[in-house]
């Protein structure tokens, strides 16, 4: 019998990794790569290289976990396949990406209550195809459930590219700090709105207090919202792919006008209940 997904384990493993990424002051330990010559380069607030960094640091320890509990970790086969991790055993089957973003500072200083956002994997493709085993380790709804691992942290400006000896390593800056890890099903930190520019991925929710608790627009539509993920996402078209289809303008750009089109005002009204703060 398949055993459920062990979440609140899982979740303080980031507790434990979240002390062991940062110090005391909360400054990220890693401060540069070193090679046989004991000379350490430091790093930038490059958010490529920080996100490779974060994961290498990260991996050992989730595959670990999962390892000891008798899954096999299937990593992905190229940088472009989707999911980061597939975590298998027997028949049940798990996806996990790792993703990374940094806190927007507010102007005026204060604490900051928004994230820049990140991609949660393509909607057109193996999304919509969900036997396909292209781009994808494993075909999309052969998954039980999509996890995301979320790192959010926030960058420190003006660290420049330096090589010191491996003596002043505790004088070289880091780029980031205050590093949270967050673990939610996929669709509840979905947004309505793809990612950045015309890209064909999903968007996420920024607000950061709406990232902790895992409530994106979906979750506000109660015991259907996964369901309506789902569609609204296999449907979602931008306007390149409606013009691909003939049609003037795409059926619908966000989540209120795609349950106008379905016509669940039952769904529009829960909706308009909900906090009107929350990232929609």
């Amino acid at each position: 019998e398949a055993k459920k997904f062990p979440y609140a384990e899982f979740r303080a493993l980031f507790t434990t990794l979240e002390q062991e990424l940062q110090t005391e002051d909360g400054l990220w330990t890693l401060r540069g790569f070193v090679d046989t010559a004991q000379r350490v380069y430091s790093l930038t607030t490059d958010t490529k290289v920080i996100s490779k960094a974060l994961e290498l640091m990260l991996l050992p320890r989730i595959s670990g976990f999962w390892e000891q509990r008798g899954y096999e970790v299937v990593p992905a086969k190229y940088q472009n396949f989707y999911p980061d991790l597939s975590l298998v055993r027997a028949e049940e089957r798990y996806a996990l990406d790792l993703k990374t973003t940094y806190r927007l500072l507010r102007r005026g200083g204060g604490v900051p209550s928004r994230v820049s956002g990140f991609t949660l994997g393509a909607f057109t493709g193996y999304f919509r195809h969900r036997d396909s085993t292209k781009n994808v380790t494993f075909p999309y709804g052969s998954y039980r459930q999509h996890y995301v691992v979320l790192i959010v942290y926030t960058q420190l400006r003006g660290q420049t590219p330096g090589i010191y000896p491996l003596e002043r390593l505790s004088d070289i800056m880091p780029p980031i700090r205050d590093i949270e890890i967050f673990i939610h099903e996929k669709w509840r930190v979905a947004n309505d709105r793809p990612g950045s520019g015309n890209t064909r991925n999903i968007g996420s929710i920024t607000d950061l207090a709406a990232l902790r608790e895992g409530i994106g627009p979906f979750v506000r539509l109660g015991e259907e919202g996964e369901v309506i993920f789902n569609e609204y996402w296999q449907q979602y078209m931008n306007r390149d792919m409606a013009r691909a289809a003939e049609l003037s303008a795409p059926p619908f750009r966000n989540l209120r006008e795609y349950l106008r089109y379905r016509n669940r005002l039952d769904l529009i009204a829960r909706l308009e209940e909900t906090d009107e703060t929350a990232d929609t």
